[in-house]
């Protein structure tokens, strides 16, 4: 064979293979999803020719009650998608609010993800694809072109549980260049989140970074802990390695990490410029960690002047019998006489910990504690704690 006719061939197999290879690695044909529109409505697409059926869920769709043995939660709606004569299946929703979205589709009754969307998040063990639709509330969510603050995992140690423990810190816009001591938020996980949790979940760097930028709030460290007391750190991030994430694990709710959360202070107070007195210190969390926050707070009454309870878990259960629980009554009355400047109770309408919520609130007002009440739309659902850390955060240290 003619050499120049052979350097042709073997030029037109590597070319032939090369493109044989990128469709395998990228698919037969590109696949815009999400696609979101001009009215805010998104197009969501899914390429499965075989498929003979395809839904998406996704709490952008009406939520319907899902039925656990934990109780009955608002649970994200499904919905049919369409296939076109390419095998391309599609669903179109109407114009969304402002917000976070998280997705996924099920293709013949089983889950997955997106594979045209890269941009997945975890919570507890169900992992979705998230977009973020709309201006308002959701540049709140955005990384915008403004001053950004640190997100740094930190390792500290907790003789009161006898570990090194992983710990997530946000540090304001300038911290390292500056020597003024700040005020403290500590923002606490609900169950089946970690360390991760609120600054995945929460968006709280960016939360934080947008609203110090527009002056709304004053610049502030905020600590997230993980409040499972087994765990020395985030599953897959910890020295258990690998393994699937539950929703409650062991001694999360029986006193242990409330009797042990002096050790984060003392370590956040010794290894960053903070103004270490009650007035400079704040303490919120959702659904567990709203029970933690209450339950800390009121264990060391003279310790915090600002309280934040979203969604919050209220009384412990009858089998938890920590000292932390004890005196209940007694040690909230020394809280509510030491004095604070803002006790911040929030929950959604539909919140499963709703009643809860009132029959607390009813134990305040009986004994003349004051608090502030935010009551939302919604139910037990990361788009309300959201809203709630930037309604929050707003009202501290000033």
């Amino acid at each position: 064979m003619n050499k120049n006719l052979l350097f042709t061939f073997i030029c037109l197999l590597v070319l032939n293979f090369s493109v044989q290879a990128q469709e395998a690695l990228f698919g037969a044909q590109p696949i815009t999803s999400p696609e979101i529109h001009d009215d805010s409505s998104v197009t969501f697409r899914l390429s499965a020719p075989n498929a003979k059926s395809v839904q998406i869920t996704g709490d952008f769709l009406p939520t319907v009650k899902i039925e656990t043995p934990r109780g009955t939660f608002d649970g994200p709606g499904k919905a049919e998608l369409t296939k076109d004569d390419k095998g391309v299946w599609t669903y179109k929703s109407e114009p969304l609010k402002p917000e976070l979205y998280g997705y996924s589709f099920i293709v013949d009754g089983f889950s997955t993800t997106d594979p045209s969307n890269p941009f997945l998040i975890r919570d507890v063990a169900s992992v979705t694809n998230i977009l973020i639709v709309g201006k308002g509330q959701a540049d709140l969510y955005r990384t915008n072109d403004i001053a950004h603050g640190s997100v740094t995992r930190r390792w500290y140690d907790s003789p009161g549980l006898g570990m090194d423990r992983r710990i997530t810190i946000y540090t304001p816009p300038g911290y390292e260049k500056s020597t003024e001591k700040l005020p403290v938020l500590y923002l606490l996980h609900g169950a089946g989140g970690d360390e991760e949790a609120w600054i995945a979940l929460g968006r709280t760097a960016q939360i934080m970074d947008n609203l110090i930028a527009e002056g709304k709030v004053k610049p502030m460290i905020v600590v997230m802990p993980n409040g499972n007391v087994i765990q020395d750190g985030a599953p897959g991030e910890g020295s258990m390695g690998f393994y699937k994430p539950q929703f409650m694990v062991a001694k999360t709710m029986d006193g242990t990490y409330e009797g042990s959360f002096q050790d984060i202070i003392a370590f956040v107070e010794s290894n960053y410029r903070v103004q270490a007195d009650k007035a400079h210190r704040a303490i919120a969390g959702l659904s567990m960690g709203g029970y933690h926050s209450l339950h800390i707070s009121r264990y060391y009454p003279n310790t915090f002047d600002y309280v934040g309870l979203f969604s919050a878990a209220i009384m412990a259960r009858e089998d938890a019998t920590g000292k932390v629980y004890s005196n209940f009554d007694q040690t909230l009355k020394a809280q509510m006489d030491n004095g604070y400047k803002l006790y911040w109770i929030a929950i959604g309408k539909t919140d499963f910990l709703y009643d809860a919520n009132k029959e607390y609130r009813a134990k305040l007002d009986s004994m003349g504690m004051k608090y502030t009440y935010v009551e939302s739309e919604g139910g037990h659902i990361w788009r309300n704690w959201r809203v709630y850390l930037s309604q929050f955060a707003p009202l501290l240290f000033n």
